[in-house]
């Protein structure tokens, strides 16, 4: 037996993959910032599937039809910044490039470097002495990757520094309650402080580095921030009874290896450094629906104008990383139930694996009634309640978790939840009296929460029933009133069009627009229409950032909700496969401008589905998605004005997308589930 070619390197693999590398080489300066798996081309892979599939899952290590084992490494080679390809079934370089101007990721060990060579300059700690801060305080510096802004050199490495201050020696203190008016930018490779900046401290004042700062004001101290029971002064409500998830017989789900069969569903867990947790060749029923699953990026900009704050700009998956941020998952904690881990590997800086444990876990969830009908006329009811299975992972990103999940459902839905908490990352603002900023909200005694978005997207590469699908756009209109047609006024029909060209596409919930991702080639024998799945998105604002600005230009793929590409190997993060520092042209939207040919194609899609910035648009065969092998893409987010209510740890914001099938069986799917009992479900009567 052999590793499934979707199927995350192991800690062997990593070791082996380390070593071809040095063998390569030759060289003792090397940095490995990247050891992963370099998935198999999508052409092998459905062959392989298809044969896999056929045989039951059955792999033989002699299966001719069996992709490659290749890892992707990512490394400084004397001080050069370089990527491999490795086939570590012939233990071989296949290909290498060199990445001129890209910078890697960056991590936790070189975060830290920074903050002590920051604290450690003595302009810096000139300036924290004129603040004549708290006696026993402590200076926190939070480094953050650089949001470019057009007013230095992106051909090196630079780090913003942020200033805060924590007034208990608890290190699980609250430091974002102190926020202070400092911040320091950082030539990050020689650990150099390039410029001290005076933060703002109200929406009209400017930097005036040259002057002494104010010292802190001692009422801003406050006992409001903290949150860690250790430290918070808050009480715990005792109201709150015990709740326990029994399942007497276990889990319905079964695991091998990587792959996890539930009810009628089948798939594998992936896992790697930049989207974290993947999902791959997802059936229901046998049937096939999605190749692969994943939050492809995230954004956060900030939208305070003044300077430095347009230098906060996070990519969270192409700069810090989903894996390398993942949590490691507790139980009765971040899962309830029956619970089965999955744990992820990366690699050191020297090239030797890295266990990170349940960085996934997989458990069931009660979701309430999944269909229920009640015969008025005998009074009898038929209710049966819905089972979920939940594939979810946790990263911390500075300040804010992300809790991402996967959510089948008995009725062949699948739902992906994002929830954010965590503690607003804040600035520093004037504490007198009625103080209010627009460029966000005060929560505390000089506590500013600035604005700013989360825009996430989400990847679709669906398979439903093969790998030919199209894209279907249906928009509700109401009928003209007609003598007629429609004499009362009340009809409604549907318009639906294929899309027919790469584009990105908006939503309108005046029109109910839904975006069906259908097989043309296989129609449903009931509804005469072709099978397929649609897409429910998370209805959000786009980007707010004016279109010429780093911000927007960086994330093209913020601009529309819905994008639809032809499938290309190599084309797998929206926003480029370098974020660090970018300056955009790379994303989405480049994409399929580079491959338009300039032929007039009167199919190009108007404006009534893209906006009227498309309008003009005209693509040719390059970019033809109409029974292909596509992708889709979904961004969707929370434009997050904080509220009070957010301070000291924000409640979870909820964004939901799903889908769901359309027309793609003959009839409920859920039918087949067990109607619900006391007796099945032992529910306990509260008397009185």
């Amino acid at each position: 037996m052999t590793r499934h070619p979707f199927d995350p390197l192991t800690p062997e693999e990593i070791k082996l993959s380390a070593h071809i590398l040095r063998q390569h080489v030759s060289s003792s300066d090397i940095v490995f910032r990247v050891v992963t798996l370099w998935e198999p081309p999508k052409a092998e892979m459905i062959a392989f599937l298809d044969r896999e599939n056929a045989l039951r899952g059955a792999l033989h290590k002699d299966n001719p039809s069996h992709p490659s084992r290749c890892a992707r490494i990512q490394a400084y080679i004397n001080k050069k910044f370089c990527e491999f390809k490795v086939n570590l079934d012939i233990c071989n370089v296949i290909s290498e490039e060199i990445l001129h101007g890209r910078q890697s990721h960056i991590d936790s060990d070189l975060m830290r470097k920074v903050e002590l060579a920051c604290l450690a300059d003595p302009r810096v700690q000139d300036k924290i002495s004129q603040l004549k801060l708290p006696q026993n305080s402590t200076v926190v510096v939070e480094p953050w990757t650089y949001g470019p802004d057009g007013m230095n050199d992106m051909s090196k490495l630079l780090t913003m520094c942020w200033f805060y201050m924590r007034i208990s020696s608890d290190p699980d203190a609250n430091y974002y309650a102190y926020p202070l008016p400092l911040s320091v930018e950082m030539a990050t490779e020689t650990m150099d402080v390039m410029r001290i900046i005076h933060l703002p401290l109200s929406d009209d004042e400017h930097d005036e580095g040259d002057k002494p700062l104010q010292p802190f004001d001692q009422q801003n101290l406050h006992a409001s921030g903290e949150y860690h029971p250790n430290l918070s002064t808050a009480g715990r409500r005792t109201t709150t009874k015990p709740y326990h998830v029994n399942q007497p017989q276990g889990p319905s789900f079964t695991i091998d290896g990587q792959k996890v069969s539930w009810e009628k569903w089948t798939f594998r867990v992936g896992f790697n450094y930049r989207e974290g947790m993947t999902l791959h060749d997802i059936r229901y029923d046998d049937r096939s629906l999605f190749y692969r699953l994943s939050l492809s990026e995230m954004f956060v900009p900030y939208g305070d104008p003044r300077m430095p704050y347009p230098r906060k700009a996070a990519f969270d998956l192409g700069n810090d990383g989903a894996g390398i941020c993942a949590n490691n998952l507790k139980l009765g904690c971040d899962c309830l139930g029956h619970i089965r881990y999955f744990d992820g590997y990366l690699n050191t800086n020297s090239g030797l694996p890295i266990k990170l444990p349940n960085v996934i876990c997989c458990h069931e969830i009660d979701d309430g009634i999944i269909w229920k009908h009640t015969n008025f006329r005998t009074g009898n009811a038929v209710v049966t309640r819905s089972r979920q299975l939940v594939l979810q992972t946790i990263i911390t990103a500075s300040n804010y978790e992300y809790i991402f999940a996967f959510y089948f459902g008995q009725d062949a839905s699948l739902t992906y939840e994002v929830r954010a908490t965590g503690i607003l990352s804040t600035a520093p603002i004037s504490s007198a009296p009625t103080t209010t900023s627009r460029y966000g909200t005060v929560v505390g005694p000089g506590i500013l929460a600035p604005n700013h978005q989360h825009l996430f997207c989400l990847r679709i590469d669906p398979a439903i029933d093969g790998h030919r699908n199209s894209l279907l756009v249906e928009e509700s209109h109401p009928l003209p009133v007609d003598a007629e047609a429609n004499p009362f006024g009340m009809g409604y029909t549907t318009q639906s069009r294929i899309i027919t060209n790469e584009t990105g596409l908006d939503l309108d919930h005046n029109t109910n627009r839904t975006f069906k991702i259908v097989n043309e080639s296989i129609t449903n024998r009931i509804a005469s229409t072709p099978v397929g799945y649609k897409l429910v998105p998370f209805y959000s604002q786009p980007i707010l950032a004016h279109p010429s600005s780093f911000h927007a230009r960086r994330s093209e793929f913020a601009k529309h909700a819905v994008w639809v590409t032809r499938y290309h190997d190599d084309e797998m993060f929206p926003a480029g496969r370098f974020t660090m520092q970018s300056i955009g042209g790379e994303g989405i939207a480049s994409w399929i401008e580079g491959r338009g040919t300039g032929q007039s194609d009167t199919r190009a899609e108007s404006d009534e589905f893209n906006g009227p910035e498309n309008a003009e648009r005209v693509l040719g065969d390059p970019s033809s998605v109409q029974n292909k092998d596509i992708v889709i893409w979904h961004t969707f987010g929370s434009t997050h004005n904080p509220r009070v209510e957010d301070w000291p740890v924000m409640p979870c914001e909820k964004m939901s997308v799903s889908l769901k099938p359309v027309n793609f069986f003959e009839s409920n799917p859920a039918m087949d589930v067990p109607i619900s009992t006391q007796e099945r479900n032992c529910s306990v009567l509260v008397e009185g």
